[in-house]
């Protein structure tokens, strides 16, 4: 297996692999008392926010002429996603949101959460059908990818895998939420499937496997954005004691 690409420091911030992240968000929580909840919230904050910047810089779209689909998978980045949503829907934008079917009886408690509050704010949420997706795709000025996070391995499989060719094939400029969905956030490969981004919206901190070079093709620019870890937290991860747990 190939192993992760050697690079440090991005944007003057350690990166990390996913196992790190993890490790990383169970520290913020149990050591800082920062609910998952409010990470989530502030992610999807920032996404938002990244996104009307991307809109107006390369669009030339201002919120209230803006057209945005978001694609959600059933774990944590697509909770993100929603999060972005409600505050897309805030700033005027307007939004349809598709969520991927859970894979039990229900979402996890912070998607479930999140899935709620995008409802009761008004933004519109479907379900994922692969045969009006590329209509409603091609509508958009621009997609969210918020499909597969860090938690991902392997090559996707359906739904996952028809969203992601639905959203390449759209012709439309995509953003990546967190990392490219099909991309290992590790080693940064891919096989046939994967998104590809104009922009990639790391939370937190880069991944090793953006910054390797065959993900530049998917992940496009990559911006590191802060969803509020304390300064302590972000301190402790540039050290050596980061590698192997906090």
């Amino acid at each position: 297996m190939a192993k992760p690409p050697q690079v440090k420091v991005y944007d003057g911030l350690p990166v990390l692999t996913a196992g790190e992240m993890k490790r990383l968000d169970a520290e913020a929580t149990l050591a800082y008392g920062i609910p998952s909840l409010q990470l989530m919230e502030n992610a999807g904050r920032a996404v938002a926010a990244e996104t009307l910047k991307f809109a107006a810089e390369e669009l030339c779209k201002k919120p209230a002429g803006l057209n945005v689909a978001v694609c959600c998978g059933r774990g944590n980045n697509g909770g993100d996603g929603l999060v972005a949503a409600r505050y897309l829907i805030r700033a005027g934008a307007s939004v349809k949101v598709f969520i991927l079917p859970p894979a039990g009886p229900g979402y996890p408690g912070l998607v479930a959460a999140n899935l709620l509050a995008a409802e009761e704010a008004g933004v519109p949420v479907f379900a994922y059908r692969p045969e009006v997706l590329p209509a409603e795709l091609s509508a958009a000025d621009l997609l969210l990818d918020a499909l597969l996070g860090v938690s991902a391995a392997g090559e996707p499989a359906e739904p996952v895998r028809g969203a992601i060719q639905r959203m390449n094939g759209s012709g439309r400029p995509v953003i990546a939420v967190d990392l490219p969905s099909g991309l290992d956030p590790d080693t940064g490969l891919h096989g046939e499937v994967f998104i590809t981004a104009r922009l990639t919206l790391t939370l937190g901190f880069a991944k090793t496997g953006l910054l390797a070079p065959l993900a530049r093709p998917a992940a496009g620019r990559v911006k590191v954005l802060p969803i509020g870890y304390p300064q302590a937290l972000i301190d402790s991860a540039r050290g050596p004691g980061m590698k192997g747990g906090i």
